[in-house]
């Protein structure tokens, strides 16, 4: 292993590593999110990030660091999405002393059989409460918040109003939520 001691070789070798991983990297990430513009994202925070690593020391495995990184930058994405679709579906105004807090539930770092359990009831039981619902309510609240498509692309795509389709996923939301505040309580009553 050589140590990179100068920083025109840790520049170097950071173009170099770019070189190696930045097609085959982009492919792992851009399999795991949505879109490409996400992709592109996640693999520009990895490159970001890696530089400064370099720049303190080197780093022995460099293909598994950077997958790794890569897979934690994924996670990270997907944990933010899901806070928002959950912010979205809590209670606002005066349901606010309900006490649902599934965000403490799904968002915890810690994966036991218990939260993995628990997240896995919890889309089970968001996807049963969706098929409960008109289909053009399911659809714009899926197309929304599930496919992250703006209300002026659901528009265009529909033919639809936006007015109309945002009182759509009003009613779906406030469905919604009366169905996760069910299983919250069932889930606190144990």
């Amino acid at each position: 292993m050589t140590t990179v001691s100068m920083p025109q070789d840790k520049n170097s070798h950071i173009i170099q590593t770019i070189a190696s991983y930045g097609k085959s990297l982009l492919g792992f990430i851009r399999r795991r999110v949505k879109n490409d513009a996400d992709a592109e994202d996640i693999l520009q925070d990895v490159w970001y990030q890696f530089s400064n690593v370099v720049n303190a020391g080197p780093i022995e495995q460099t293909s598994a660091w950077l997958y790794r990184v890569a897979k934690n930058k994924i996670i990270d994405k997907h944990k933010k999405h899901t806070e928002t679709l959950l912010d979205d579906m809590l209670p606002t105004g005066e349901d606010e002393d309900d006490g649902l807090d599934f965000k403490a539930i799904l968002l915890t770092e810690a994966t036991t059989p218990e939260t993995a359990y628990l997240r896995n009831l919890f889309w089970e039981q968001l996807f049963t409460a969706l098929d409960e619902l008109p289909e053009n309510q399911r659809q714009v609240f899926i197309w929304q918040e599930l496919d992250d498509m703006p209300f002026e692309e659901i528009a265009q795509k529909t033919g639809e109003n936006i007015n109309t389709l945002v009182s759509r996923k009003r009613y779906a939301v406030l469905h919604l939520r009366k169905r996760l505040k069910q299983l919250y309580q069932e889930i606190t009553e144990y």
